[in-house]
């Protein structure tokens, strides 16, 4: 029975931020990078896997470490093993995936500071097991990836009538007059994707509905 009950939880952890504790849309965190690279699928996708990458592997880290870590410079310590992986995580895209580590710019950088990686180090990888704390990682990187995802897909179709860089869109319709929505493509848009999929999870998950 015990052995069960830790499995549960275990797929709870892994599972339950993919839709019922989802970071961006139930905890509303990580939404910088989502107006910001998500016009394009490609992109979105690259920095979804960076982010599992960083975050599953930080909290294994920290893990690891957390009882030797003293109380008082335990964000410090945080900060440094998730920038040294960023910094490791930035040279492998630079080195095998350069154009999206071009358009991904200072994005990458900037995973440093995401509000996902800092609440689940502090929240999580301190006070669990390393297994456990892999799995929140990659949970959570997950329901991160998967909202960049959706936005990146919609915004690059009607933005562009592109997915990946290839024309989804057929001639025909350009031809008979359709035109690409432009305001896809602009940041105020990634809010207005979101919101619509707030809106769909929350109407699938009756008990995230506020009375």
């Amino acid at each position: 029975m015990r052995i069960m009950a830790e499995k549960i939880k275990n797929t709870d952890v892994l599972f339950n931020p993919f839709s019922k504790n989802n970071p961006v849309v139930v905890q509303v965190l990580g939404i910088c990078s989502v107006l910001a690279v998500t016009a394009k699928l490609e992109p979105a996708i690259v920095m979804g896997i960076s982010v599992i990458a960083v975050l599953a592997f930080a909290n294994v880290i920290i893990s690891l470490i957390r009882n030797t870590i003293p109380t008082n410079i335990r964000i410090i310590v945080q900060l440094v093993v998730v920038a040294g992986l960023v910094v490791i995580v930035d040279q492998v895209l630079k080195a095998y995936a350069y154009s999206a580590s071009k358009q991904l710019s200072v994005f990458i950088g900037l995973i440093i500071t995401n509000c996902i990686l800092m609440g689940r180090l502090e929240a999580f990888a301190m006070g669990n097991k390393p297994w456990p704390s892999f799995l929140d990682g990659v949970g959570n990187g997950l329901g991160y990836a998967i909202i960049l995802v959706i936005v990146g897909f919609f915004r690059e179709l009607f933005g562009s009538g592109t997915l990946l860089g290839y024309q989804v869109i057929p001639q025909w319709c350009y031809d008979n007059g359709y035109v690409n929505n432009g305001l896809m493509i602009l940041p105020p848009m990634a809010l207005i994707v979101v919101a619509c999929v707030i809106w769909v999870q929350r109407s699938i998950n009756k008990d995230l509905q506020e009375d």
